[in-house]
């Protein structure tokens, strides 16, 4: 108790130090500073009584430009005399205008600027200007050079972005390596993420369901080059149109997407000492049309450590010692290939599709796996994990838009496969013959797929011009099969099939049906709130069997849940605060459920429980925002509830740890996050943050032997920064750490990681060439201990992880293109699975809090593993 005391006071403290910053929300725009008028200043005109109103949108997708600028100056003078900001829907309101002649300039970064004509004749002459449309800017300054560099970090009503593309210590990874530096996620070294202190998130990509994360997000996430992330987004509070899957929030990663007509080609490659990757992309648009075509490989190679473990066990008064050790390799090789295609049949119509086709071949290897029992050498192995899989996502979307602003309907289909191979080898060796003998080996070979349909339809019309309604409808459908087999060999190395307990081989079998309907209203008031309220129903079907064994189906009750979600703004000119709550449904993964047996490590067997249930998580948060001159900060409280929590249960037997999952936990959160973003100048940017939370886990259960609790504090932190040298250089530096983080029977210990890039453009930037470093200054890498602690369990392993790495990185365009129009495109997202991704991004209009002139887009997943 002492210790949550002490948190919350650290949270008042964060949040009564930033609310007495001075200064307001200035700066968004383009419009003249020094010289804007805030409304009711001493330095305002003498009022009048007149109003202007208009809607500002973007020229091309009738989206609201949110925080667009306004200004009003008189004609006479060329003086302001007043300033608004565009709030949620893109609204602007000038009160209190006096008689006169004005120019009423609209800007906003990456919009031209417009300037409008307003003449007030009378007291009460009041200008409904109704929509005003901004075009992209298209032109390139021809005497005047801009260096001014995009915020890393930004922050929306509803999300925190993370501007991937902007991170050239990027270059050359994967999606795990730019998750790493995302705020409010951690990483841990088998690439798992975590938000706020909890793995039960959705994982999107491209606001698409993919069953390449169905049966192992970090597998998944290797297979994405980090070239191609465009943002990453963090979604704590979805709305009742997203998927009511992901306890936690969601995680979308936008890739990049080219909206130029013309014809290109690109390359991009990168080679290190540690991984290489080679990237080929080809991009044709006509006027209202596109193809695009992409390829992407990845290998990863020299990544190697070692593993100790001593592990005491308690069982019928005997105690045993086992101590492991062994040298440790992963190699592997990732693809992504895609076929995309999108036609806008008119002003209104439009049909996108998509096929993306990923591969993925992995081993992990442990050579000379020890185990010495009560001092007494017993095993000797060389083992190998293996993971082999092919998948293909296939989309069809139609949308259609209308002449009223915003108004929007659109049908959203998604076919996806994933088939998958995890095998595992042991080969045990003669203690005495210094690996030179083996004498027996164990395979166990795990077939499976995973298979999934899903049809949506959505929605979406404004009321009125202070409020939106959305509605619709989702059918999600999906197979999971598992097809594991065990066997054993002899010193002859022919392999025979068995089936003991310990071993056991059958056909699970897992189907699923989800049918959703959600309902959502927006509302914008005249003194900038902004409130979002909705619901969401989902009902779910599921049937599981064992083909092999009769009697043995397993009989899962269908169940029902309402999800209720509220989001509410409100900007001051002392800065903007957000309030949001939602209830979310965490069903279990593939991974949980499958109750094939991974002996890989005999001390140490996980199985899955076909039999889980869901879990339920209530989350509340506060948040408040803030743009001081070249200084953005924002910053966040939350309170996190899980009931039914599904958690990972160790128990003995004989001397062996046996890992599986059970409904029998709660687990409370209580956090805040800050992060911070500094333009010191047009050349240097400082970024930063960290993640504090208390966590309190308990399992529920009396037996004294499986009883578990614990609670403590976890952290991470992390710091960048970007300098521009100019002639197009580049330097950017990123680190990040992370304490031990609490589990329900042990913890996981901390890490660190640090970076360094410097990158030089080619002329007219059609390419670059860069330099990265990666823990340069730990070549005997780094060490993370994780402990297990209960009544019969006493165990602390230590991982070591060499990861010291030097990378080149190159790339270049060729070809020509102009600027295009970009129509909105939408697309199906499933995030209703524990260990999955996300759901569509929310039809009504994005508010971006950060920097000035960012705006982003949102994100999808599936079952196990995607949304």
């Amino acid at each position: 108790m002492k210790q949550i005391i002490t948190l919350f006071a650290l949270m008042l403290f964060s949040f009564s130090a930033i609310s007495q910053i001075p200064g307001g929300m200035g700066g968004f725009g383009a419009a003249p500073k020094k010289e804007a008028v805030i409304p009711g200043t001493a330095q305002a005109a003498s009022k009048g009584s007149a109003k202007i109103v208009g809607y500002i949108l973007d020229s091309t997708d009738t989206k609201p430009v949110e925080f667009a600028s306004v200004a009003l100056i008189n004609k006479a003078t060329n003086r302001p005399v007043d300033g608004a900001s565009a709030d949620l829907v893109g609204k602007f309101v000038l009160n209190k205008v006096a008689q006169g002649d004005y120019k009423l300039v609209i800007s906003f970064i990456g919009y031209e600027s417009k300037t409008l004509l307003v003449s007030i004749n009378a007291k009460n002459d009041d200008h409904d200007l109704g929509v005003i449309k901004l075009p992209a800017s298209t032109k390139m300054l021809a005497e005047v050079t801009v260096e001014g560099q995009r915020a890393m970090i930004e922050e929306r009503v509803d999300r925190t972005v993370y501007n991937a593309e902007k991170d050239a210590t990027n270059k050359g990874g994967d999606a795990t390596d730019v998750l790493k530096k995302v705020p409010m996620l951690s990483v841990d070294l088998d690439g798992n993420p975590s938000l706020r202190g909890s793995s039960n998130v959705k994982v999107l990509i491209n606001n698409k369901p993919s069953t390449i994360m169905a049966s192992s997000i970090a597998d998944a996430l290797k297979q994405i080059p980090a070239d191609m992330i465009k943002t990453v987004e963090v979604i704590t509070s979805p709305s009742a149109k997203y998927d009511a899957e992901g306890s936690a929030g969601i995680i979308n990663i936008v890739t990049k997407k080219n909206t130029l007509q013309g014809l290109t080609l690109s390359f991009d490659t990168s080679a290190g000492v540690r991984g290489s990757n080679l990237a080929l992309n080809g991009n044709f648009r006509n006027k209202n049309w596109g193809l695009s075509l992409g390829g992407f490989g990845r290998t990863e190679y020299n990544v190697n450590g070692k593993f100790e473990s001593t592990q005491i066990t308690q069982n019928n008064g005997v105690e045993t010692r086992n101590v492991q050790s062994a040298e440790t390799r992963r190699e592997g090789i990732f693809g992504n290939y895609q076929l995309g295609f999108d036609w806008d049949i008119n002003k209104y119509n439009s049909v996108t599709s998509n096929v993306r086709f990923g591969l993925r071949n992995g081993n992990n290897w442990q050579d000379g796996l020890s185990q010495v029992r009560n001092n007494v050498l017993t095993s000797l192995r060389n083992t190998n994990s293996q993971d082999q899989s092919a998948n293909v996502d296939v989309n069809v979307d139609y949308t259609k838009t209308f002449e009223k602003a915003q108004k929007e309907f659109s049908i959203l289909s998604m076919y996806s496969r994933n088939n998958r191979t995890n095998d595992f080898y042991n080969l045990i060796m003669n203690p005495n013959s210094n690996m030179s003998e083996i004498m027996s080996s164990i395979k166990n070979a795990n077939d499976a797929y995973n298979e999934e349909a899903t049809i949506q339809m959505d929605y979406q019309t404004p009321i009125n011009k202070m409020s939106m309604i959305e509605f619709g409808a989702k059918a999600i459908t999906r197979n999971v099969t598992s097809d594991y087999k065990s066997f054993t060999a002899g010193t002859d190395g022919v392999y025979a099939l068995v089936n003991l307990a310990s071993l056991p081989s059958n056909v699970f079998d897992y189907n699923q049906n989800i049918w959703g309907t959600y309902g959502s209203y927006t509302l914008t008031t005249k003194n900038k709130w902004s409130i979002k309220a909705g619901a969401r129903y989902e009902h779910t079907d599921i049937s599981a069997s064992f083909l092999k064994k009769e009697g043995q189906n397993t009989v899962i009750p269908p169940y029902g849940v309402l999800v209720p979600s509220l989001n509410m703004s409100k900007t001051f000119k002392s800065g903007t605060w957000r309030f949001s709550y939602n209830r979310r449904i965490q069903r279990p993964g593939i991974e949980n459920l499958n109750p094939n047996v991974n002996a890989s490590n005999p001390l140490n067997i996980s199985t899955g429980n076909p039999n889980l249930a869901p879990e339920y998580t209530n989350n509340y948060e506060i948040s408040y925002s803030k743009f001081v001159k070249q200084t953005y900060i924002s910053t966040a409280i939350f309170m996190r509830n899980t009931t039914g929590a599904i958690n990972r249960i160790r128990e003995v037997r004989g001397d062996t740890v046996k890992t599986t999952s059970q409904n029998i936990g709660n687990e409370d959160a209580y956090g805040m996050n800050i992060n911070l973003n500094v333009n010191l100048s047009n050349k240097l940017m400082l970024g930063g943050g960290g993640d504090l939370s208390y966590m309190v886990l308990a399992n529920n259960v009396a037996d004294p032997l499986l009883s578990a609790k614990n609670e403590g504090l976890q952290s991470n932190f992390r710091i960048f920064g970007n300098y521009n040298f100019g002639n197009g250089w580049g330097a950017q530096v990123f680190s990040f750490y992370r304490v031990n983080q609490v589990q329900l029977q042990g913890s996981q210990g901390g890490f660190g990681m640090y970076s360094l890039s410097l990158k030089k453009d080619f002329k007219n930037k059609k390419g670059s060439i860069g330099f990265g470093a990666e823990n340069f200054l730990t070549p005997n890498g780094f060490v993370i201990r994780n402990e297990t602690k209960t009544a019969s369990i006493n165990q602390v392993s230590e991982s070591t992880m060499r990861n010291m790495n030097f990378k080149i990185n190159f790339s270049y365009r060729i070809g020509k293109m102009s600027f295009g129009p970009q129509k909105k495109k939408k697309s199906v997202n499933n995030d209703d699975t524990k260990g999955g991704e996300g759901d569509a991004a929310p039809a009504a209009p994005q508010q971006p809090m950060g920097m000035p002139g960012m705006r982003m887009g949102g994100g999808g997943g599936g079952f196990g593993g995607p949304r």
